[in-house]
């Protein structure tokens, strides 16, 4: 049940992390600027390191969980 409510949390913290990605996106696209040094793709990667890998991990790991639930190994 413990690892149940884990994996249930983390992926709720994962998909958090998808949203605020895209919000962060959006608003980075409207302040952006032509003049800057870096291209918008650059602030895209930046963005994706911040948020979309955490967010990829987290996945997992709550798969992870859920998985070991259904095979039964409930320790």
């Amino acid at each position: 049940m413990k690892k149940e409510l884990i994996s249930k949390i983390l992926l709720c913290i994962s998909l958090v992390l998808i949203l605020i990605f895209f919000v962060f996106i959006i608003l980075d696209y409207r302040i952006y600027n032509a003049s800057y040094s870096a291209p918008f793709s650059a602030l895209i990667l930046v963005r994706a390191l911040e948020f979309v890998l955490p967010s990829i991990v987290l996945l997992v790991i709550s798969l992870v969980l859920k998985g070991n639930n259904k095979n039964g190994n409930n320790k």
